[in-house]
């Protein structure tokens, strides 16, 4: 027996039990016919005129039906008679090369087959000037050359910042469109001042290229699209704003204050740009934003496919596994946070050999005097926590909370041979 299983072979694995927890549900039955609607007003079908060239700007994250709205808008684009193609609109994602986002793309079902739409991808940028406080500001290339460009996103909450714009359409147009090089000087500053350059760049970029309106979508707390909404770009400023507040309404959260453990079954990059939500698990990567719950200590175990090899965020947790370290590619993780210029995620965390020691670290350093009364909840990810588990000591507060409900009797976790959970 070595070192470390030495310290932690006293330590007690708590008594688990399934939790739901409640949140709205209310989402769009029929996205499609919703979509066409929205395309269909006036000032949108305006922009568009028969010939055009229309860049399509697709991101990176896993959008709830990103395809079905791609298609829906190149169809609607082909109707007027113009000509849409894709660009993948994602700053330095998919290993900041050309191939890399278009696999992306790919991996998120966006295909020049599955939206019937040719897809252009580069690294090149134009530059389009310069901000009052020097940062440059770019944009793709095949955008630049295009009649009009439409941006597609979703819009919530950041995870490093706060402001009246975060993550959304004006995001997409700074930093997806601005590729690499964009997402490089969005993030120059850091994220003390993203509130402010974030929706400067995009107004600079909305001024200098034709781009016509943006496809928003809010999702509601099982991460599908309970809200969408068409902007024309004369109305993307003054509209987002309060389109972000109402993401911000309807987030879901885990409802406990203050937790011992956090236990993370899988995190990634089709899960969160940090790998896990910092807005679900309240560990952010700067200072510059805050929410969620207190959380001791946290552990991450393992790394989606989805991903491949970019494991930003395990720098955020305390204590990982073996396997997720062996997943990791080290260039693409550390080029995100050479980009972002936050470093700290994408740090590896202190690793251990296998779940059950990951637990145990976890449980051993929460700072508490009784083990066997740790606060631990586990989760599959930060995308799905609508049922979770949670240990013994945290049973009392479930039954109280009206938004919580214990299904399921205590059970012991099960591992393996090799000490990892079944």
């Amino acid at each position: 027996m070595g070192i470390i299983q030495d310290l932690l072979k006293d330590i007690p694995i708590p008594k688990m039990a399934k939790v739901r927890q409640h949140f709205d549900n209310t989402k769009i039955e029929n996205l499609e016919q919703a979509l066409i609607e929205k395309l269909q007003h006036d000032s949108i079908r305006q922009k568009v005129k028969p010939g055009m060239e229309i860049a399509i700007a697709v991101g990176s994250r896993g959008i709830d039906r990103l395809v079905e709205i791609t298609a829906v808008t190149v169809q609607f684009l082909k109707d007027l008679g113009a000509v849409p193609f894709i660009v993948p609109s994602m700053g330095s994602h998919g290993g900041a090369t050309a191939e890399g986002q278009r696999e992306v793309l790919a991996h998120l079902g966006v295909t020049e087959e599955s939206v019937k739409a040719e897809i252009r991808s580069s690294m090149e940028v134009n530059n389009l000037g310069e901000l009052p406080n020097g940062l440059p500001v770019y944009i793709d290339k095949y955008a630049s050359q295009a009649d009009g460009i439409i941006v597609i996103n979703r819009i919530k909450p950041h995870t490093a910042f706060r402001g009246p714009v975060e993550s959304g359409i004006m995001k997409m147009i700074s930093i997806g469109l601005g590729k690499q090089k964009g997402a490089e000087a969005t993030h120059q500053l850091g994220f003390k001042y993203m509130a402010e350059n974030v929706p400067a760049m995009a107004k600079m970029m909305m001024e200098k290229t034709p781009i016509l309106f943006g496809v928003a979508t809010l999702e509601n707390a099982f991460d599908k699209v309970a809200i969408i909404e068409v902007l024309a770009a004369e109305e993307i400023e003054q509209k987002e704003p309060g389109l972000q507040a109402l993401a911000k309404q309807l987030l879901p959260k885990l409802f406990f204050d203050h937790l011992d453990v956090l236990l993370i079954d899988e995190i990634g990059k089709n899960i969160s740009g940090d790998g896990m939500d910092p807005n679900i698990t309240g560990r952010y990567p700067t200072p510059y934003a805050k929410g969620g719950p207190e959380v001791n200590k946290m552990v991450v175990l393992d790394l989606t496919p989805q991903s491949e090899g970019n494991a930003n965020g395990v720098g955020t947790a305390d204590f990982t596994t073996q396997r997720l370290v062996d997943k990791m590619d080290r260039e693409v993780t550390y080029a995100n946070g050479l980009t972002s210029t936050v470093c700290a995620p994408t740090k590896i965390a202190t690793t251990l050999a296998n779940d059950r020691d990951a637990i145990k670290a976890a449980i051993k350093t929460c700072n508490i005097l009784d083990f066997n009364q740790v606060k631990m909840v586990r989760i599959k990810n930060t995308l799905e926590i609508a049922e979770i588990e949670v240990s013994e000591s945290l049973l009392d507060y479930v039954a109280q909370h009206p938004e919580l409900e214990k299904i399921s009797d205590l059970y012991e976790l099960a591992f393996d041979e090799n000490g990892n959970l079944k």
